[in-house]
């Protein structure tokens, strides 16, 4: 793990209905009084915003005592702004935004910079923006354990001279863009040398699962049936493309990546369907981030080790970034293990036997 993980003390779990959640919400802070708000991008791109990300930053702040808010624009860039507008006007004294892309995120950041409150972006990185810090994980690193794994996935198969197609996340968000530059960082070197073919290269707009479906069919009926391999840059999009893989009887024949070791991402692997996903520790990320809001909402700034080049600025972004890891059958339990989704959750009946079998006890 690298230097710059950041910890904060953990205790409890504050359970909170709805999709917005805030400590002491009838009243607004003065500004010498501690208020951290949160904007997450949407529910549906993944199930980690409302299912890991929302616990894990309410369990940070409630054990430091700040007042905070939590809200999700759920894929809606009006209302991203608007909440934003809300919680500047409730006298937030931090902001903390998951950009649904950069532009909207810079109008918020700056808006939040006129009225002197500072800005953390977590996990996307706002280009152009100004924010104080950036807390993810090394995205580059995500795409190339993508991009290790579907090579892994072939050679155990046998494959010989696979034909690849390259379901991308969505064309405005940075993430999407680092985690196909270390998917392609593994993969180029095979399509140089013809080992391996790149039939098609797909950015799904908005990280729409749906959209991501109808295009990966599209591929398949171009390509005639004929591709080896998928590497999907999330779990939801893997499923959309094993969906269409079910449809024709490819499925669990045909290697397909993902990202986040989610239930249904996990599940796919313990059925053969999906090759491998990357396990991000949300809570590492969550914490990371709890504590420099808090810190910056006390008026002190606290030094990290490493930065992000923001591509549009040339500016070197103080950041906290954490080590993502290869999730296969072998290793599913290591998820369990760590607590960011339960047995109960992974082995329902259908996939009792399974994880059984991957050890999961």
């Amino acid at each position: 793990m690298r230097k710059g993980i950041l910890a904060v003390a953990m205790t409890g779990l504050m359970a909170v209905s709805g999709l917005a959640a805030c400590a002491e919400d009838a009243q607004p802070a003065d500004s010498k009084t501690p208020f951290v708000g949160v904007i997450l991008p949407d529910s549906k791109s993944s199930a980690r915003w409302e299912t890991a990300d929302r616990k894990y930053l309410e369990e940070a702040f409630k054990a430091a005592n700040v007042k905070y808010d939590i809200q999700n624009a759920q894929g809606d860039k009006t209302q991203f702004q608007s909440i934003a507008d809300q919680m500047i006007t409730k006298g937030v004294t931090v902001l903390v935004i998951v950009n649904l892309d950069s532009g909207t995120g810079k109008a918020v950041l700056d808006k939040a910079a006129a009225q002197g409150i500072p800005t953390i972006d977590y996990d996307r990185l706002t280009l152009g923006g100004n924010a104080k810090y950036y807390v993810s994980f090394d995205n580059v690193a995500v795409g190339r354990l993508q991009g290790e794994g579907l090579v892994k996935c072939l050679t155990e198969k046998g494959t010989k001279n696979p034909a690849i197609a390259q379901l991308n996340g969505s064309p405005t968000d940075n993430n999407a863009t680092l985690f196909k530059e270390g998917g392609v960082s593994v993969l180029k070197p095979k399509y140089d040398a013809k080992e391996y073919t790149l039939v098609d290269d797909q950015a799904v707009p908005d990280w729409d699962n749906a959209q991501g479906g109808v295009l990966f069919e599209q591929m398949l009926t171009k390509a005639n049936g004929k591709i080896d391999g998928v590497l999907a840059a999330n779990d939801g999009l893997g499923n959309a493309a094993i969906s269409i893989l079910k449809k024709n009887k490819l499925n669990g024949k045909v290697p397909v990546t993902g990202q986040d070791a989610t239930v249904q991402g996990l599940q796919n692997i313990l059925l053969g369907d999906q090759c491998m996903t990357v396990y991000k520790a949300v809570k590492k990320e969550a914490t990371a981030t709890a504590e420099l809001a808090i810190a910056l909402a006390q008026g002190q700034t606290k030094s990290v080790s490493q930065t992000t080049k923001d591509s549009e600025t040339g500016k070197d972004v103080p950041s906290v970034l954490l080590e993502p890891q290869a999730i296969y059958f072998a290793n599913v339990k290591d998820v369990v293990t760590d607590g960011y989704v339960t047995k109960a959750e992974l082995c329902t009946a259908d996939f009792a036997a399974k994880c059984t079998e991957a050890g999961i006890s």
